[in-house]
């Protein structure tokens, strides 16, 4: 079987999820090739790579799409390149990933996509695909997805656009998605699955393959993260992010940090010199580690990973937290609270920090749970996700 991936880009989660995957797939005697947007400075990740397009055209597409509203229409030279690779492979599977990041032309992509027998996978790691323009937007707790966008209130959000474009950007995606001959979605979380069921692509097939971590790298280890910064008698509340803001909960943590007495240490990761300037002194801020074993020794030092996210699709620190021993609490937002099951931790209503602020308490006074690496084990790992995928793909 010959198996094409397509991603934004060959790094980050979506990039290391598309490449693993096709990894396994050859392992098990498959073709498997891989494409992702022109990139320079780093080798190919391996020989069955392909970088596409050209930073000159993608640069093009990022400045004029905001401007015209024509989001996804530009790079028009490098789709065609791809598509032409497509037909010289003959792919009996085509996965796609993400595919916004101003580096492809989806009339095109599409328009190829209609016209062959190939199955087609679409793993949406976000809901940017059924909106008019928006890839989250459980914060602002918007429904227009299910029956047409217009009046965006985030236009300016990812992918920024000058002008709210939302109301012919929601018709070109149905005009441009739809009609596909063999094509299911695949969601990382129920949450995601139920809001594409709402939207015109809920004429598609929808299955849940859940996201997965390497377990041999989070799992419980030692750390003198305690005696380094002179802790050892404080409960740590751990918070880990990428892009912290208010989608994050920052402020959660901020407000914390006022809450919780003397016996308690807040510890950011992922941290910049700007959110340091809004970060009161009693918060301990990393803003980064050195590599992911020292991530999991945090997660293994930390008493509870705290997540005040207020939107999120299937977050991945919840289950290296969990991998590491550790229990979670979180808003009941987005996917989130699908992964701390019983004895995972605690599932609050979205913005009561009144109700975080207690269940981080009595998780710390709790202590570990040690059956959570056992939970880790059954559920979150990746190689048993990527399995799913192989076994889509075979049609099982």
């Amino acid at each position: 079987m010959k198996i094409v991936e397509i991603n934004t880009v060959h790094y980050g989660s979506t990039g290391k999820i598309m490449l693993q995957i096709a990894d396994l797939a050859r392992e098990q005697g498959h073709e498997a090739y891989t494409f992702s947007r022109a990139w320079s400075g780093q080798a190919l990740p391996n020989e069955h790579h392909t970088f596409f397009g050209s930073y000159l055209e993608n640069g093009i597409h990022r400045f004029v799409a905001p401007i015209t509203g024509n989001e996804c229409m530009y790079s028009k030279a490098g789709t065609k390149k791809l598509i032409k690779w497509l037909k010289e492979i003959e792919p009996d599977v085509v996965h796609l990933h993400n595919l916004h990041g101003f580096y492809i032309n989806l009339p095109l992509l599409f328009g190829y996509l209609k016209t062959i027998s190939a199955r087609v996978i679409w793993t949406l790691h976000d809901c940017w695909s059924f909106t008019g323009h928006c890839s989250h937007f459980d914060m602002i707790g918007c429904e227009k997805y299910k029956s047409g966008c217009f009046d965006c209130p985030i236009y300016r959000a990812y992918p920024k656009s000058y002008f709210d474009n939302s109301k012919k950007m929601f018709q070109r995606k149905k005009e441009w998605f739809l009609g596909v001959k063999d094509l299911t979605i695949v969601t990382p979380s129920r949450w995601l699955a139920d809001r594409v069921k709402e939207s015109f692509l809920g004429e598609y097939p929808v299955k849940v393959i859940n996201n997965g971590i390497d377990l041999d790298i989070f799992k419980p280890c030692i750390s003198d993260f305690k005696k380094n910064h002179g802790i050892e008698d404080k409960y740590i509340v751990l918070g880990v992010a990428f892009g912290w803001g208010a989608r994050k909960g920052l402020d959660v943590f901020v407000e914390l940090s006022k809450r919780l007495g003397s016996s308690y240490q807040i510890v950011l990761v992922g941290t910049d010199d700007n959110v340091d300037k809004m970060l009161p002194e009693n918060i301990i801020s990393i803003h980064r580690t050195q590599n992911q074993r020292e991530l999991a020794e945090l997660y293994s030092v930390a008493d509870v990973l705290a997540n005040p996210t207020r939107e999120d699709t299937y977050p991945t620190v919840n289950m290296e937290a969990i991998a590491c021993g550790t229990p979670v609490v979180t808003f009941k937002t987005g996917g989130s609270p699908e992964i701390v099951g019983e004895g995972c931790g605690a599932v609050v209503p979205k913005n009561d920090i009144s109700a975080f602020e207690e269940e981080i308490k009595k998780a710390c006074q709790n202590g570990k749970n040690s059956s959570l690496r056992q939970i880790a084990e059954n559920q979150f790992n990746k190689s048993d996700r990527f399995k799913d995928y192989i076994n889509l793909y075979e049609g099982k």
